[in-house]
């Protein structure tokens, strides 16, 4: 190669090096998307707001009603009592058609509020009025007319202890259900039976009511007595078809009871028996204060006594202290036992109620 190729050969690429040293120094980097950011300040420009949305209600399907599918109430549980002859009765519910078999059963009936719910009743059943009114089922003299009370389709039969056991079983075997009410001996006993019959019948409330108000009444009888000083003799007279051995009531009876918390004295209270007769001999040595006619609804007037031999000399008779009494508010184990104690109060000590 010559002198003056070389020399043509390096000037060329000295040339060449400069030109693009020079391109590379006139040539700026592209800006990255971070510098973009950082270092624009665009206008500000008002973007529309996106439209509300429209929500459309949504349908629902209804359902079936509650009533579709009861819920079951619980049961009641039966009720459970036990009787005068100890036996187990079973009232599913409280009994609505009632068949009374004696007039203390009838009178306690509707006393606590169960009068509605009698459907029947025996002969003698004669209070309050509304009884009645109601069909009979016999009675007199014990005979009872069972086809009539099995017609009448009772749910409850109320039968006494002047109703025989035999009595009772007859009508169970006929499928009534049969509850006999004990016979009560005490004023305690008496509101037990007027509880049980209200439970019986539905009425607890009504007889909750009527026995604190019953006790309200001997509570106040017993406060007017206790400022009495002397408890006169009384002669109860039940049953004077033979008038020289006239029946009487003695201990264990609510007639001596009666008249002992009334403020008196029975004069056959010391006697034996709970019914028995007493001689003319015996009364005139007993010698009543006092006279009961308790078999006055049978005719027996206080003028009549006075025909009677020997009668004429009793105090009771000599200072005219014979009254006439409604055998009925005593010898029927109910309620009106209480009018009958406030109206013996009164005859045996009307001092007290003298205002």
């Amino acid at each position: 190669m010559t002198t003056s190729y070389k020399a043509t050969f390096t000037k060329a690429l000295i040339l060449l090096g400069l030109s693009m040293f020079i391109f590379a120094a006139c040539s700026s980097p592209a800006a990255t998307e971070t510098e973009v950011l950082l270092n624009s300040s665009p206008e500000p420009t008002n973007t529309p707001e996106p439209a509300p949305t429209k929500v459309e209600p949504t349908e629902v399907e209804p359902t079936e009603a509650a009533t579709d599918t009861p819920i079951p109430e619980p049961e009641a549980e039966p009720l459970i009592f036990f009787d005068g002859l100890d036996r187990e009765v079973t009232l599913e519910e409280p009994a609505q058609k009632i068949v009374s078999m004696a007039p203390s059963n009838t009178e306690i009936l509707f006393a606590v509020g169960a009068g509605d719910q009698v459907i029947g009743r025996d002969e003698f059943s004669d209070y309050p009025d509304q009884a009645a009114s109601l069909p009979s089922v016999g009675g007199g003299f014990g005979d009872y007319n069972l086809e009539a009370i099995v017609d009448l389709e009772p749910d409850l039969v109320l039968a006494a202890e002047i109703n025989t056991p035999e009595q009772v079983t007859s009508m169970e075997d006929l499928g009534l259900t049969v509850y006999l009410l004990p016979n009560p001996t005490t004023l305690e006993e008496m509101y037990e039976n007027l509880f049980t019959v209200a439970e019986m019948t539905g009425h607890s409330p009504e007889a909750e009511e009527l026995v604190d108000e019953l006790r309200r009444r001997v509570s106040n009888i017993e406060s007017l007595v206790e400022t009495v000083e002397e408890q006169p003799a009384a002669f109860y007279e039940l049953d004077a078809t033979d008038p020289s051995a006239p029946w009487t009531a003695g201990s264990g009876t609510f007639i001596d009871t009666l008249i002992t918390v009334a403020g008196g004295t029975n004069i056959a209270s010391d006697m034996e028996g709970q019914y028995l007769q007493l001689s003319i001999e015996e009364l005139l040595v007993r010698d009543p204060q006092v006279i009961l006619l308790g078999d006055a609804a049978y005719g027996i007037t206080p003028e009549s006594l006075l025909e009677r031999t020997g009668w004429s000399n009793l105090s009771a008779v000599v200072n005219n202290r014979i009254y006439s009494f409604d055998d009925n508010l005593v010898s029927r184990p109910g309620p009106r036992l209480i009018d009958g104690l406030e109206e013996l109060a009164r005859l045996l000590h009307p001092e007290l109620f003298e205002y």
